[in-house]
């Protein structure tokens, strides 16, 4: 497996986290109360516009040529820091 592979997969498998992050957010939405669930509901579309463009950017980055993906690693890594601390402040905001 080559480094753009595994880098990929791992990647790949925080999508997957994030995934399960906002299935749980959603399902808080039932017991929230009125202010609560407008304000999860702001950060949960939020956070599937986030991961919707990371979506796009990995598959940028699993297309991308062996060469060239070192080069786009950089951007990504960045964003990607971005989005991990969103979803992870959310998280914890509505625990």
């Amino acid at each position: 497996m080559t480094n753009k592979e595994a880098y990929v997969q791992k990647a790949q498998a925080k999508l997957d986290e994030w995934d399960a992050q906002l299935s749980k957010l959603r399902a808080q939405l039932s017991g929230a109360s009125a202010d609560a669930k407008i304000k999860l509901n702001n950060e949960i579309e939020s956070l599937e516009s986030k991961r919707s463009d990371m979506k796009d950017k990995l598959n940028k980055l699993r297309n991308a040529s062996e060469d060239a993906w070192e080069d786009m690693k950089e951007g990504f890594e960045s964003a990607w820091e971005s989005v991990s601390t969103s979803f992870k402040d959310a998280v914890n905001r509505f625990k």
